[in-house]
């Protein structure tokens, strides 16, 4: 009926060892969660077979995938990719897709594209949602506008290796020749490459358990290669709450040094939950 539907895969938890996290068991089931949680980015890397099938592999080049989650899934549980076949093979195209556990549960619904097409992105769309900044405690420092230092990122085959050998999904072109030449990075790895920003935009400033509530990644000119250094800069957008969380919005650039030449973007919201932290711990509003 016109959906691409990928097979059911078991993606890992990676970061379950990292204690007091929202991927460590004992406090995600504090914080309300069935335990440790799988990361959104992870999640977006089981994609790229079923993009690739809707846009062949100029998807690599200036593609995007825009994912909001919905349901948090814990290590090893079964889910699969989803996503509405393109209508003809136009260079510039989105469509919807959309990640469920075997239940039918919607794990994440987002859109993908190629080129530049005319509809906003799931996440511009919910990035120009009217909203009120509401009462911030932990995020009570950050404005729209802000921008960070540059970064110097460049993903190391040897610390990405681990993180590779745990794919669902594989490549072959993510560890040797691709299309384009050298290795390139699946969207969990530009994920991965953008964040760093994160400390100059001082997000981690009051300590709380943060979650992925909402990832965008977006090849310019792509693809993004393993084992080359890229400059990354990141800008607050927005900052809110909601009853449990209070989130920001940034945007982080990915540009080639020297030329300034634009490669990729990740579009990002972070949730940090407000039981997690001392700021709220005393509030019945927590």
């Amino acid at each position: 009926n016109g959906v691409l539907v990928g097979p059911y895969l078991r993606p890992r938890n990676l970061a379950q060892h990292q204690r007091g996290s929202i991927h460590d068991d004992a406090m995600a089931q504090r914080l309300g969660f069935r335990g440790g949680t799988v990361a959104g980015s992870i999640h977006m890397e089981q994609f790229p077979p079923i993009l690739l099938r809707a846009f062949g592999e100029h998807w690599f080049e200036t593609g995007s995938l825009s994912t909001y989650f919905r349901n948090a899934t814990t290590d090893g549980e079964p889910v699969r990719t989803l996503a509405q076949a393109p209508a003809g093979a136009d260079a510039d195209a989105q469509i919807r897709v959309w990640m469920e556990r075997e239940d039918g549960t919607t794990v994440l619904e987002g859109t993908a594209s190629i080129g530049n097409p005319i509809e906003r992105s799931m996440l511009h769309e919910k990035l120009a949602e009217p909203r009120e900044r509401g009462e911030l405690r932990i995020l009570s420092h950050l404005a729209p506008g802000f921008v960070s230092p540059t970064v110097i990122a460049r993903l190391d085959p040897a610390d990405i290796a681990p993180r590779l050998a745990a794919l669902t999904a594989p490549l072959p072109w993510y560890e040797g020749a691709s299309p384009w030449g050298a290795a390139i990075a699946n969207p969990g790895l530009m994920v991965h490459l953008m964040v760093g920003v994160q400390d100059g935009l001082e997000l981690g400033r009051n300590p709380a358990v943060g979650l992925y509530g909402a990832i965008e990644v977006r090849q310019i000119s792509g693809p993004v290669f393993i084992d080359h250094e890229y400059d990354v800069t990141g800008t607050i957008l927005a900052v809110g709450t909601t009853p449990k969380t209070e989130y920001v919005w940034y945007q982080s650039a990915l540009r080639e040094p020297g030329t300034g030449t634009d490669v990729a973007s990740m579009l990002m919201m972070l949730r940090f939950m407000k039981a997690s932290s001392k700021l709220w711990l005393d509030s019945p509003d927590a």
